[in-house]
C-alpha cells in the first residue's frame, strides 16, 4: 500500500474516560491514556511521508440563560486541538509562543448542517520521514465524557509510503502541494518521459 487516507476518531468517553481532573491539560488522542487509544505514537518511518489534512474537536456553543438573554453561558467543554511534530506545537501565537490550538468552535467535530467549520487547515501540515507527530486535546469547561457533553476529536491524514513518499518529498522540494492528485500527476510525468526517451 503506497498511499492511504485515514480518519482517526478519538472518543474520550470510551475505554478509560477522560475526567474533570484533566481540565486545562493536553492529552494525546493517540497514546494519552484516555478514551480509545492506539498502542504506539504516530511516527513516520524513513520511507514514509504524512500529510495532515484536517483536525477538529467537540464544539463549544455560546448562548444565554433564561428568557432574557442578558448573560452569556458556555455550553460545552471549550475544547481545543493542537498538532505536535516531534516536540514543537504547530499552532503558535504571533510571538511564537505555543497556544492551546484550534478551538472546537472553529473546527467542530462531529459536523452537522447546523455546526460547520470556520477554520480550514491550509496549507496542509507535512510530517517528514522519521518525525513523530501527535494531536493533542485540551478542554477547560464542563464535565467531560458524558453522552450529553462528549469529548471527541478527529484527525484526517494521508500516509505516503515507499516510492510515493519519495515523490511526495520531490513535490515538496518543487514547491507543489502534496496530495494524491499531484502524486499521480508526477508518476504520469515520469512514465510519459520514459516512453518519449
Amino acid at each position: 500500500m503506497a498511499m492511504r487516507s485515514q480518519v482517526y476518531e478519538w472518543d474520550g468517553s470510551r475505554d478509560t474516560p477522560i475526567a474533570a481532573a484533566q481540565i486545562g491539560q493536553s492529552v494525546s488522542i493517540f497514546i494519552g491514556g484516555f478514551g480509545n487509544n492506539i498502542t504506539k505514537p504516530a511516527e513516520t518511518t524513513a520511507t514514509q511521508f504524512c500529510v495532515i489534512e484536517d483536525v477538529g474537536c467537540d464544539p463549544t456553543m455560546y448562548g444565554g440563560s433564561g428568557a432574557a438573554v442578558t448573560t452569556g453561558i458556555v455550553n460545552g467543554l471549550r475544547s481545543y486541538v493542537q498538532v505536535r511534530i516531534n516536540t514543537t506545537d504547530y499552532f503558535l501565537d504571533p510571538d511564537n509562543i505555543g497556544n492551546d490550538g484550534i478551538p472546537g468552535s472553529a473546527s467542530p467535530y462531529p459536523r452537522t448542517v447546523a455546526v460547520q467549520p470556520t477554520f480550514t487547515l491550509y496549507p496542509d501540515v507535512y510530517v517528514l520521514p522519521g518525525q513523530t507527530w501527535d494531536v493533542l486535546y485540551k478542554f477547560y469547561e464542563g464535565t467531560p465524557a458524558t453522552a450529553t457533553d462528549p469529548s471527541q476529536a478527529f484527525v484526517k491524514y494521508t500516509l505516503y509510503d515507499g516510492p510515493d513518499a519519495l515523490i511526495a518529498n520531490k513535490l515538496l522540494e518543487m514547491g507543489i502541494s502534496v496530495n494524491p492528485g499531484n502524486v499521480d500527476w508526477y508518476k504520469r510525468t515520469l512514465i510519459s518521459g520514459a516512453h518519449s526517451a
